[in-house]
């Protein structure tokens, strides 16, 4: 279904709204005036059809003015410059405030018997002419000045009441019916508005009947090549009243009918409207981004420092898992080192993140290098171009700027984002504190062991009575038949030692496995995080440029629907 003319004229200024600053300035202006028009005119009397006669110094508007009218309501020039203000002649009560907005204050009432205006009308109501038959009411008929006039005020009155007329009678004589000022300038601005568009050309009587033909059918093909093949072509004579007749039941029909008005600011509504949704151009599928985002976030990755940090959260923990399950005589050797994420500022009880501030936070990783720093900049580009592809050069370039601006935030918004992440385990593995109990239970069996052997150790170097000790006997006959004691003190002191150590030992294995599952969670988490801030860095605001091309795009179609 067609959409009416406020469905137009709204969507139209939705359509401006949404390409501030990327449609082309003039062309919005041009837009926001069409709307404002439609609206105004729409505020005003929906009774009247207002036709204007508009053309060069010469072409006899007044004259054929004057042929409509029946009465000799314009005085025909043969001076430049002729018309210089416009004149109306009016069919029917109303118009006032329609002619106040179209600033016209010569008027003249077309009633009949009347020779004066009634008391109380506007001065600028010259006098009442009878009106010719075939008119009846609800036309409003102008004169316009000359859109060649040298004076310049003379051609922008004209210019505004051609934009603001809801039917346009354009009066060519056939010396200057091809002028090329005429169809570029006024004509082909016009295209796809045939049906507001009259061209009458006057002076047909001058014209043998086979040239008139002729030139009839050469103004028809320009007027077609000035995009309004369906505009009324006609010759008439405003000496003889040839053609008049077809004219003035033209603007009749016009009048009778009612929907000049609506249908001029429709298709000035739909003109614009198409021009803006071709300064659109396309608008790009939205599954580009998700096609051209993996590639960004890896590069991202790459800025961020990630597989620095994961690697980092690998060998911290499999520190963690030493210092947690290794032999305690020999942890110290692994506390000695320095722990992996504690030298890039990232342990847990370094980074603070501020809950209001977080953009406060801050790691030790070193400086992005030059070449990720490069590659993360052009990974931007090539996402902006691939999610952009097709789009006006306007949008491009608005989207090329945002990205621009981003690759300068990432620096810190990466970093704020690592630090942010959660790295390190919220508790320890329970077969952590398993090993760690057992560990210790072994390290105090060797020490109760050495502690027994020192005692009686001690005690025989001063011939003390001896201390007891208990002994094990370990039964070889199975294999030599021989058997010995060993005490008990030693079975500690040894088993502790080797047990730690066998303990810590087969601890290695599983704490590396381990390691590397959590800096795999990491890994992921990283990514998550990386991918926020492409989000909000990138994707989203290019997203914004893309949605508000979309709506641009969308709300200018139906309008010129």
């Amino acid at each position: 279904m067609r959409p009416d003319l406020a469905t137009r004229t709204t969507a139209l200024e939705q359509a401006v709204a949404a390409g501030a600053g990327r449609l082309d300035r003039d062309l919005a202006d041009e837009a926001r005036r069409v709307v404002e028009r439609a609206r105004e005119r729409g505020g005003l009397s929906a009774e009247h059809t207002v036709a204007a006669l508009a053309g060069a110094t010469g072409s006899g508007k007044s004259s054929v003015l004057n042929a409509v009218a029946g009465a000799d309501l314009a005085e025909p020039g043969v001076r430049r410059p002729t018309t210089s203000h416009a004149l109306a002649a009016v069919w029917g009560d109303g118009a006032d405030d329609l002619l106040d907005w179209l600033d016209v204050t010569r008027r003249h009432e077309m009633e009949p018997d009347a020779d004066a205006p009634p008391p109380g009308r506007s001065a600028g109501l010259l006098r009442r002419a009878r009106p010719p038959a075939g008119i009846s009411t609800g036309l409003v008929l102008l004169d316009l000045p000359d859109h060649d006039s040298v004076v310049v005020e003379h051609r922008v009155r004209a210019e505004r009441l051609v934009e603001r007329a809801d039917l346009l009678v354009w009066v060519v004589d056939p010396q200057k019916y091809a002028d090329a000022a005429l169809h570029e300038r006024y004509l082909r601005p016009l295209a796809g508005r045939s049906e507001v568009v009259v061209v009458a050309l006057n002076q047909v009587d001058r014209l043998a009947p086979g040239e008139a033909d002729a030139i009839l059918a050469d103004l028809r093909r320009l007027v077609a090549e000035d995009g309004l093949s369906g505009a009324r072509v006609l010759g008439v004579s405003a000496r003889t009243g040839e053609g008049i007749d077809r004219l003035r039941g033209l603007l009749a029909d016009a009048a009778r009918r009612r929907e000049a008005a609506t249908a001029r600011l429709a298709a000035d509504t739909r003109a614009v409207a198409r021009r803006v949704v071709d300064e659109c151009g396309q608008v790009p599928p939205v599954r580009a981004a998700d096609r051209a985002q993996g590639a960004l976030v890896d590069a991202l990755e790459d800025a961020a420092g990630a597989t620095t940090v994961v690697d980092a959260v690998r060998r911290s923990a499999k520190r963690d898992a030493r210092l947690a399950t290794g032999w305690p005589v020999t942890r110290w050797f692994a506390r000695a080192r320095k722990d992996p994420l504690r030298r890039l500022g990232l342990r847990g009880d370094e980074v603070r993140v501020p809950v209001d501030r977080p953009d406060l936070a801050r790691t030790s990783l070193p400086q992005t290098r030059p070449s990720v720093r490069a590659a993360a900049a052009t990974a931007v580009r090539t996402y902006v171009d691939q999610v952009t592809a097709g789009a006006s050069d306007a949008w491009v370039l608005a989207a090329r700027e945002l990205g621009t601006a981003a690759v300068d935030r990432l620096p810190d918004t990466l970093d704020q984002a690592v630090a942010s992440t959660r790295l390190e385990a919220e508790r320890h593995p329970l077969w952590w504190r398993t090993v760690g109990a057992l560990q210790w239970l072994l390290l105090a069996a060797a020490v109760v062991g050495l502690l027994w052997l020192g005692v009686a150790a001690a005690l025989r170097y001063f011939q003390l009575p001896e201390l007891l000790m208990p002994v094990l006997t370990v039964d070889f006959a199975r294999w030599d038949g021989g058997a010995f004691d060993v005490p008990w003190a030693t079975v500690l002191a040894l088993g502790g030692v080797l047990g730690g150590l066998l303990v810590a030992l087969l601890s290695r294995p599983v704490a590396a496995l381990g390691a590397r599952r959590r800096a795999g969670r990491v890994r992921r988490r990283l990514r998550a995080s990386v991918e926020a801030v492409a989000l909000d860095e990138v994707r989203a605001p290019v997203a914004a440029e893309m949605s508000a091309l979309a709506s641009c795009r969308e709300h200018a179609t139906t309008a010129a629907a």
